[in-house]
């Protein structure tokens, strides 16, 4: 999640977890947050192995923009010899992906494939 979506008041579920995290709008919590966030970390140029992110249209956790902006932050900022960069957003799931079963094993079945075709084994 980017850090920055921590930081409205406004948002009770950011609030909550400042016990756990600290208060983003204290100088020290924000850097600390700052450094291990996902998405100020990508790096200009770098190598990155292939990425699959996933999102939820209806996720009240993680917010669909949020795979999607970094899926486009890596595929601006990395080297041209890095893996693909692939963006899936389901429009019926929630966090903890699809609720109907089949749709679920149909959501595994996609993960799957995406990762045996990167380690190679997609033909065989």
């Amino acid at each position: 999640v980017d850090s920055h979506m921590l930081l409205p008041r406004d948002w009770s579920i950011s609030w909550e977890g400042a016990s756990e995290w600290g208060n983003p709008n204290e100088k020290k919590y924000f850097e600390y947050m700052m450094s291990y966030s996902p998405m100020n970390n990508v790096q200009k140029n770098a190598k990155y192995p292939s990425i699959l992110l996933l999102g939820g249209l209806h996720d009240p956790r993680v917010a669909f923009w949020e795979p999607t902006k970094m899926a486009q932050t890596l595929r601006h900022e990395q080297g041209k010899h890095s893996g693909p960069v692939c963006l899936k957003v389901e429009m019926s799931a929630g966090h903890f992906s699809q609720s109907d079963r089949y749709k679920y094993l149909e959501s595994k079945a996609f993960d799957f494939a995406f990762l045996l075709n990167e380690v190679g084994l997609a033909q065989v």
